[in-house]
């Protein structure tokens, strides 16, 4: 499995490893490993191929896996998509489901993503999934925070708020 890091990252802490084992012949790999963040297999792996390959044996690797089929570009454009909204695209409610953002990127991208991948698409974009509050259509916000700020306080019971009274023995309050 690849480490975290860009590809440069990487270089340079392979490169780092041995620089620090040329300036002291007396490190050990460990000690080696320990400086720079990895396992002494890595800081010996590393020593061994720049032997064999040189400077170009220490460059990283492609990241494995298939490529994205979007573009960054056309990702930037899915999320500007996204954010004016689902109504502006034609639903009958204001809310992205996986199903709707994959025909979506078929509509304007010609890519077909089954929908249980849009999920992890739109998570490595650094979004995540929402529920939306279930609030009644009816519902009236001033109304509310009136009642809560009027009558509210003479209706609960104690000074904390309502809260259950038990008079079980097993009840730490009650002894």
């Amino acid at each position: 499995m690849r480490p975290v890091g860009s590809g440069d990252e990487l270089k340079r802490r392979r490169l780092r490893a041995l620089a620090l084992l040329e300036e002291d012949k007396n490190l050990s790999l460990n000690e080696v490993g320990r400086r720079c963040g990895c396992n002494a297999s890595s800081v010996m792996r590393w020593r061994d191929a720049f032997l064999s390959g040189g400077k170009a044996a220490l460059e990283p690797k492609p990241t494995p896996g298939r490529p994205t089929r979007l573009t960054d570009k056309q990702k930037s454009l899915l999320i500007q998509h996204l954010l004016r909204g689902s109504l502006a695209h034609g639903y009958q409610t204001d809310l992205w489901t996986t199903q709707r953002i994959a025909d979506l990127i078929k509509k304007q991208f010609k890519i077909q993503y089954h929908r249980d991948h849009i999920g992890r698409l739109l998570h490595a974009q650094g979004w995540s999934c929402q529920k939306p509050e279930r609030r009644a259509l009816q519902r009236k916000e001033a109304a509310i925070q009136e009642w809560k700020r009027r009558r509210w306080p003479k209706v609960k019971k104690t000074p904390q708020g309502w809260a259950p009274i038990s008079h079980l023995p097993t009840n730490p309050a009650s002894s």
